[in-house]
């Protein structure tokens, strides 16, 4: 009897433990090609009554910029060497923006109110 409740033990044990190093690892890629943007920065988000959005991240180079609606369908693309972003063909809504910079690529949500 004292056996089984041994074997359950270590199997919750295992199971905990494997769990937990699953929820360490949240997704993000950092590794080769697939890098994120260091120090990105993206506001007003929500965007309320104006018709631009600013980009920043810490190397501030020129960036390519992909605005996909939660369909999956892209809206909007466009390259920026600034900071600044014309949204005003974005109706109300939540989109999913791909920024790539260099060789680094991040994606965030943004909501257009």
């Amino acid at each position: 009897m004292a056996k089984k409740y041994l074997y359950i033990a270590a199997l919750l044990l295992s199971l905990l433990t494997f769990s937990a190093n699953a929820q360490e690892n949240n997704g993000a890629i950092t590794n080769g090609a697939n890098q994120t943007i260091e120090g990105l920065n993206i506001y007003p988000n929500p965007v309320n009554n104006t018709d631009r959005i600013y980009i920043t991240s810490k190397n501030m180079q020129s960036k390519e910029i992909q605005v996909y609606d939660v369909l999956g369908k892209k809206i909007l693309q466009t390259i920026i060497s600034g900071k600044e972003l014309s949204i005003s063909a974005l109706t109300p809504g939540v989109y999913i923006i791909k920024i790539k910079e260099g060789d680094a690529t991040s994606t965030r949500k943004l909501i257009v109110k």
